[in-house]
Protein backbone atom coordinates (compact mmCIF):
# COMPACT_ATOMS: atom_id res chain seq x y z
CA UNK A 1 0.00 0.00 0.00
CA UNK A 2 1.15 3.57 -1.36
CA UNK A 3 0.43 6.90 -0.42
CA UNK A 4 -2.51 8.10 -2.36
CA UNK A 5 -1.54 11.60 -2.54
CA UNK A 6 1.44 12.32 -4.55
CA UNK A 7 3.62 14.64 -6.34
CA UNK A 8 2.35 15.82 -9.64
CA UNK A 9 3.61 18.23 -12.74
CA UNK A 10 0.74 20.63 -12.39
CA UNK A 11 1.70 24.41 -12.61
CA UNK A 12 1.76 25.67 -9.04
CA UNK A 13 1.03 29.67 -11.11
CA UNK A 14 -2.39 28.06 -12.66
CA UNK A 15 -3.04 26.39 -9.45
CA UNK A 16 -2.95 29.87 -7.11
CA UNK A 17 -4.35 31.26 -9.99
CA UNK A 18 -7.29 29.38 -9.43
CA UNK A 19 -7.93 30.13 -5.44
CA UNK A 20 -10.92 32.08 -5.26
CA UNK A 21 -10.19 33.96 -2.66
CA UNK A 22 -7.57 37.11 -2.94
CA UNK A 23 -6.31 37.14 0.72
CA UNK A 24 -5.31 33.59 0.20
CA UNK A 25 -3.75 33.83 -2.98
CA UNK A 26 -1.29 36.44 -1.18
CA UNK A 27 -0.76 34.43 1.57
CA UNK A 28 0.00 31.39 -0.46
CA UNK A 29 2.53 33.29 -2.40
CA UNK A 30 4.13 34.40 0.98
CA UNK A 31 4.31 30.97 2.18
CA UNK A 32 5.73 29.45 -0.89
CA UNK A 33 8.88 32.00 -0.42
CA UNK A 34 9.41 31.05 2.66
CA UNK A 35 9.11 27.40 2.81
CA UNK A 36 11.32 27.15 -0.69
CA UNK A 37 13.79 29.47 1.38
CA UNK A 38 13.82 27.48 4.12
CA UNK A 39 13.28 23.55 2.56
CA UNK A 40 15.35 24.33 -0.43
CA UNK A 41 12.80 22.82 -2.61
CA UNK A 42 11.00 24.51 -5.42
CA UNK A 43 7.46 23.92 -4.98
CA UNK A 44 5.45 20.81 -6.42
CA UNK A 45 1.78 20.34 -6.79
CA UNK A 46 0.87 16.75 -4.50
CA UNK A 47 -2.85 15.42 -5.31
CA UNK A 48 -5.18 18.20 -6.32
CA UNK A 49 -4.78 20.73 -3.89
CA UNK A 50 -1.49 20.48 -1.51
CA UNK A 51 1.78 22.28 -2.23
CA UNK A 52 4.63 20.70 -1.35
CA UNK A 53 8.67 20.98 -0.81
CA UNK A 54 10.98 18.38 -0.86
CA UNK A 55 10.09 14.55 -0.32
CA UNK A 56 11.10 11.20 1.75
CA UNK A 57 10.49 7.67 1.77
CA UNK A 58 8.81 6.35 4.80
CA UNK A 59 8.53 2.80 5.37
CA UNK A 60 6.58 0.98 8.20
CA UNK A 61 6.99 -2.53 10.07
CA UNK A 62 3.40 -3.79 8.81
CA UNK A 63 5.24 -3.80 4.97
CA UNK A 64 3.29 -0.40 4.18
CA UNK A 65 5.64 2.26 2.24
CA UNK A 66 5.52 5.47 -0.06
CA UNK A 67 6.98 8.98 -0.83
CA UNK A 68 5.47 12.20 0.74
CA UNK A 69 6.02 15.74 1.15
CA UNK A 70 8.35 17.19 4.07
CA UNK A 71 6.50 20.03 4.36
CA UNK A 72 3.59 21.90 2.76
CA UNK A 73 0.34 23.88 2.56
CA UNK A 74 -2.84 24.02 0.90
CA UNK A 75 -5.23 26.98 0.99
CA UNK A 76 -8.79 25.53 1.28
CA UNK A 77 -11.66 26.98 1.57
CA UNK A 78 -11.43 29.79 4.14
CA UNK A 79 -8.50 29.22 5.73
CA UNK A 80 -4.62 27.75 4.86
CA UNK A 81 -3.99 24.56 6.25
CA UNK A 82 0.00 24.13 6.59
CA UNK A 83 1.36 20.17 6.80
CA UNK A 84 4.10 19.38 9.27
CA UNK A 85 5.32 16.15 9.65
CA UNK A 86 5.95 15.81 12.89
CA UNK A 87 3.23 17.47 13.81
CA UNK A 88 2.53 20.34 16.15
CA UNK A 89 3.17 18.28 19.62
CA UNK A 90 6.69 19.63 19.70
CA UNK A 91 6.06 23.22 18.89
CA UNK A 92 3.63 24.29 21.89
CA UNK A 93 5.96 26.67 22.70
CA UNK A 94 6.08 28.11 19.36
CA UNK A 95 2.44 27.75 19.14
CA UNK A 96 1.73 29.68 22.16
CA UNK A 97 3.48 32.71 20.47
CA UNK A 98 1.62 31.91 16.65
CA UNK A 99 -1.67 33.88 17.26
CA UNK A 100 -4.89 32.79 16.14
CA UNK A 101 -5.03 29.55 14.90
CA UNK A 102 -6.74 25.80 15.20
CA UNK A 103 -4.69 22.33 15.19
CA UNK A 104 -5.29 18.87 13.93
CA UNK A 105 -2.71 16.13 14.31
CA UNK A 106 -0.65 17.15 11.74
CA UNK A 107 -2.49 19.96 10.39
CA UNK A 108 -2.47 23.90 11.11
CA UNK A 109 -5.43 25.84 10.26
CA UNK A 110 -4.63 29.18 9.68
CA UNK A 111 -7.54 31.79 8.44
CA UNK A 112 -4.84 34.44 7.18
CA UNK A 113 -1.35 35.06 8.22
CA UNK A 114 -2.52 38.67 9.14
CA UNK A 115 -3.71 37.25 11.91
CA UNK A 116 -0.32 35.04 13.29
CA UNK A 117 3.22 35.99 13.86
CA UNK A 118 4.95 35.28 10.62
CA UNK A 119 8.99 34.51 12.61
CA UNK A 120 7.11 31.97 14.93
CA UNK A 121 5.42 29.97 11.88
CA UNK A 122 9.15 30.62 10.28
CA UNK A 123 10.50 28.96 13.68
CA UNK A 124 8.23 25.98 13.12
CA UNK A 125 9.17 25.01 9.69
CA UNK A 126 12.52 25.68 10.31
CA UNK A 127 12.38 23.03 13.17
CA UNK A 128 9.85 20.81 11.62
CA UNK A 129 12.77 20.68 8.86
CA UNK A 130 15.27 19.91 11.00
CA UNK A 131 13.33 17.35 12.51
CA UNK A 132 12.67 15.61 8.98
CA UNK A 133 16.25 15.84 8.31
CA UNK A 134 17.09 13.72 11.01
CA UNK A 135 14.44 11.36 10.51
CA UNK A 136 14.33 10.66 6.90
CA UNK A 137 17.65 12.39 5.70
CA UNK A 138 18.22 13.85 2.12
CA UNK A 139 19.26 11.27 -0.29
Amino acid sequence: MTNKILETDADIAAFIANVPNERQRADAAILIDMMTRLSGHPPKLWGPSIIGFGSYHYGYDSGREGVSLRIGFSPRKGQTVVYMVDGYQDHSALLARLGKHKLGKSCLYIKRLSDIDQQVLEAMVEQSLAYMDAKYPRA
